[in-house]
């Protein structure tokens, strides 16, 4: 008994001097852990009929109706964000940096045994993506957002009408349409080694896709004020002929980059700006021997040199602690969209033997990599608040996350309650949610590093798909070299 209670002091000590360190693997913390919950937060957001591998306990199925009031099948796809409905522009640019994460990092997430997740994560947006495609219209959204957001109650639940809103020739959205054909084309080279048929599908409506937003231009604004687009179509119609280019290397794509997509320098990249991902994407074409696509890969250096805090040609905000911050409000999209591009740089600038040039600057790819660790690390604890932003990973964890599946509980599954109560029984209880939201990425402190993990602040506490997709890369990257 003696030597069985020492044992038991010594652990108990090791528990209290190093437990925290646990989520840490050789100094840096447990990258693939990260990317395993970043996979299962997606999980927790899908919409229709589940799978029955099912990572999620308390999730259920939820809008198996979709699309009735247009006596079409809507169901399955992805809810955003903390709330019902389903917005085919977030969605799409979810589905096409996923893709990318699969086509650029296949080996890495190989070898984390999440490559498989990530072609589930893909094709459940495919599939919906392609239901979504009929004849000389696109189903762009399903749910009313003023009504869903006056009801606090889960998915499974929901009464609120699922108004179904499409565009067509007489009413264009080339950012939603052009975003769709991105999201189909990137998908379709992930499903080429392992679904021809299936491939070519997401191509031919990819290639559809792309000439209706060509041939009916025109901007969206029926999914505002949520997901309203400010930088125009251009940057849309750029990425998706890009993703063409790459999906079919036809130069009818390639002629239309050179001659017709306007580019830009910008210093963001998002589900509404998407210039920057482009420019890096030809920038990599550029050093593959393309010497006519120089013009994108000046844009590309130049988005660099506005982030990077040490050029001289710096612009982004930062925090005291060195977190990117561009706005208040689902902040972390930013941060991992900025530390995803810089890692795909980093890794193209490696294999090259480059460098990007900022004024009398020059930055390597370790550099760049560098500084996208700095922002993942941030995200996962190395910040000043010593709090992971990541639900259920490392210490002290958002509790409160800003979702109503994760806030109601599941034995109010059989409970009636009103729109009109459900706020103050649910969204308004100052408490951790009863069902873990694992791996989402939450809005994020604010420009201060300050952090309020209530429910009610869902600037802080609100996650949403394209944050967590953004993140896998980065994560995959990471996890090979930890």
């Amino acid at each position: 008994m003696g030597i069985e209670r020492t044992h038991w002091v010594i652990i108990v000590v090791w528990l209290i001097l190093f437990g925290e360190k646990m989520m840490l693997v050789n100094g840096n913390f447990n990258y693939k852990d990260a990317l395993t919950k970043s996979l299962i937060f997606l999980e927790a957001q899908r919409s229709g009929k589940l799978p029955s591998n099912n990572r999620v306990p308390w999730r259920g199925d939820s809008a198996l109706d979709d699309g009735k009031l247009a006596n079409v099948d809507l169901s399955g796809g992805y809810y955003d964000a903390g709330d019902n409905i389903k917005f085919g522009l977030p969605m799409a640019f979810t589905i096409t940096t996923l893709s990318w994460s699969a086509l650029f990092y296949k080996q890495e997430l190989q070898a984390s045994k999440e490559l498989g997740h990530v072609q589930d994560a893909i094709k459940w947006g495919t599939d919906y993506f392609l239901k979504c495609s009929q004849n000389d219209k696109l189903y762009v959204q399903v749910g009313d957002p003023e009504e869903d957001h006056k009801c606090w109650v889960r998915p499974e639940k929901m009464k609120t009408k699922r108004t179904v809103l499409m565009i067509d020739n007489k009413t264009p959205g080339t950012e939603i349409a052009a975003e769709t054909a991105a999201a189909m084309a990137a998908a379709s080279i992930v499903f080429r080694p392992v679904d021809q048929e299936y491939s070519n599908r997401l191509l031919n409506k990819a290639k559809l896709l792309f000439e209706f937003a060509k041939s009916h231009k025109g901007t969206y604004d029926g999914e505002c004020p949520f997901y309203c687009s400010y930088s125009g179509y251009n940057d849309e119609l750029m990425w998706a002929a890009t993703w063409l280019y790459y999906a079919t290397q036809s130069q009818m794509y390639m002629k239309y980059i050179q001659d017709d997509a306007i580019s830009a320098s910008v210093g963001e990249f998002s589900w509404d700006l998407k210039y920057a991902g482009a420019q890096i994407l030809l920038t990599q074409l550029y050093f593959q021997g393309q010497k006519d696509l120089e013009e994108f890969k000046i844009h590309g250096d130049s988005f660099i040199c506005t982030v990077l805090p040490d050029s001289p040609y710096s612009q982004i905000r930062m925090t005291p602690g060195g977190l990117i911050h561009l706005r208040d409000g689902a902040n972390m999209q930013y941060v991992t969209s900025t530390a995803f591009l810089f890692t795909v740089y980093s890794d193209v600038l490696l294999k090259h033997k480059k460098s990007v040039t900022c004024g009398n600057k020059q930055f390597t790819s370790s550099h760049l990599l560098a500084f996208a660790k700095k922002q993942i690390d941030y995200i996962l604890g190395e910040n000043p608040e010593g709090r992971s932003y990541m639900v259920g990973f490392g210490k002290n964890p958002p509790k409160q996350a800003h979702h109503r599946g994760a806030s109601v509980p599941n034995s109010a599954k059989n409970e009636v309650a009103t729109c009109s109560m459900s706020f103050a029984k649910w969204l308004n209880v100052d408490s951790p949610n009863p069902n873990e939201l694992t791996g989402a990425i939450v809005g994020g402190p604010d420009k201060n590093d300050k952090f309020i993990d209530k429910r009610t602040t869902s600037a802080c506490t609100e996650p949403c798909t394209y944050v967590n997709s953004l993140a896998l890369g980065p994560l995959a990257k990471l996890a090979s070299i930890g």
